[in-house]
């Protein structure tokens, strides 16, 4: 069905997309690349949210090459009126003949339309090509439309035995400085960064993108029930912060709404942060990927919940004893059938240190 210019020419779309890793967020990483004759007249990649998609870009450059030539697109290209016009009218205006799009968008107010509506225009519409790495790059997106959350990576640091911090809390730092560089590329495409506050206590992290070129901070999230966070924490002096309680002290929220904190109470049946509750809310407000870097007992009950979708693991070559603390705080098993499946996507050594990322079973293939 699809040439071997046709992959050619997705590829390099795919890899423009990439280009807006860090910066397109709550939209979708998309790009476009426009050929005729053999030969690219446009391309271009959708930079953040509210500027033109990358068919508009793309349709730029080429001009009135754009007329009787094939658009290589990422994702279907939208059929609503959002912040921006349809891309798939624009194509059209523009009198492009052949439109190859990598997925469906999962987007209900899109799933197809754009689609169908180049194809009523007389546009040879085909989609599929490349799917799969076009789905990988878009997962957050996928989840949030899909599963109404968003994808959450978790990011873990141990010694080979499997230790995340000393027996009294304290981490800093078992792995190599490298991979803490690669772990802040990891948080940089994140649409937020999750802890507890028994982490924030215990660390006065920041949870902010460093040495990695962004122009966007992900929003900090602090899973605090008791509204425990100090005034002087640095998080608060770093902006964008929300701050999951499940009881509302009002002299504390007061204080902490004064230092630029945001509280939403979300309580469950036992006096916690439901999870659940708060994923779907941070869902709501656009987060497709969300990277959690907290201690054994958050860690525990988000995969108690089942919430969590991936792993990413940095192995360090040392051993801490076992008296120190686990990655997780979770119950005994009682058989070895009831343990958590993982499929292994990636292995790479960081610096000294080994990477692993790992998937849930249940989510071993794209959405």
């Amino acid at each position: 069905m699809y040439s071997a210019a046709d992959h050619e020419y997705m590829a390099r779309a795919l890899r423009l997309a990439e280009l807006g890793l860090y910066s397109t967020t709550p939209n979708p990483r998309v790009a476009c690349v426009i050929v005729k004759e053999g030969r690219v007249v446009g391309e271009g990649w959708h930079r953040r949210a509210g500027e033109p998609h990358a068919e508009i870009h793309a349709l730029r450059a080429a001009g009135s090459a754009a007329r009787g030539a094939t658009a290589y697109v990422t994702l279907e290209p939208c059929s609503h009126h959002g912040r921006t016009p349809p891309c798939a009218e624009a194509l059209i205006a523009a009198g492009i003949s052949r439109v190859v799009a990598a997925m469906q968008d999962p987007n209900p107010q899109v799933a197809g339309r754009g689609l169908a509506l180049l194809t009523a225009a007389g546009v040879n519409a085909e989609c599929g090509l490349l799917e799969a790495p076009a789905r990988e790059l878009n997962i957050g997106f996928v989840s949030r439309m899909t599963r109404g959350r968003p994808w959450l990576r978790m990011k873990l640091a141990a010694s080979l035995d499997g230790k995340s911090a000393l027996n009294n809390g304290v981490s800093q730092w078992i792995t190599g400085a490298p991979a803490r560089h690669d772990g802040h590329r990891w948080r940089a495409r994140a649409c937020a960064i999750l802890s507890g506050i028994g982490t924030v206590l215990g660390d006065d992290p920041q949870l902010n993108v460093r040495d990695v070129d962004t122009a966007r901070q992900p929003l900090k999230v602090v899973v605090d029930s008791r509204l425990e966070l100090p005034l002087q924490s640095r998080l608060l002096n770093v902006g964008g912060l929300l701050v999951a309680c499940a009881s509302v002290d009002a002299e504390r929220s007061a204080a902490l709404r004064e230092c630029g904190a945001e509280i939403l109470c979300l309580p469950n049946n036992e006096g916690r942060v439901d999870l659940p509750a708060l994923l779907a809310e941070l869902a709501r407000r656009g987060v497709n990927e969300l990277h959690v870097e907290g201690g054994f007992r958050l860690n525990g009950a988000l995969l108690a919940a089942g919430l969590v979708d991936e792993l990413l693991l940095y192995l360090a070559p040392c051993l801490i004893g076992d008296a120190a603390r686990g990655l997780f705080d979770l119950p005994a098993l009682k058989s070895l059938q009831d343990k958590r499946r993982l499929l292994i996507n990636d292995v790479r050594m960081v610096g000294s240190d080994l990477r692993i990322l790992a998937r849930f079973e249940h989510n071993k293939a794209p959405l």
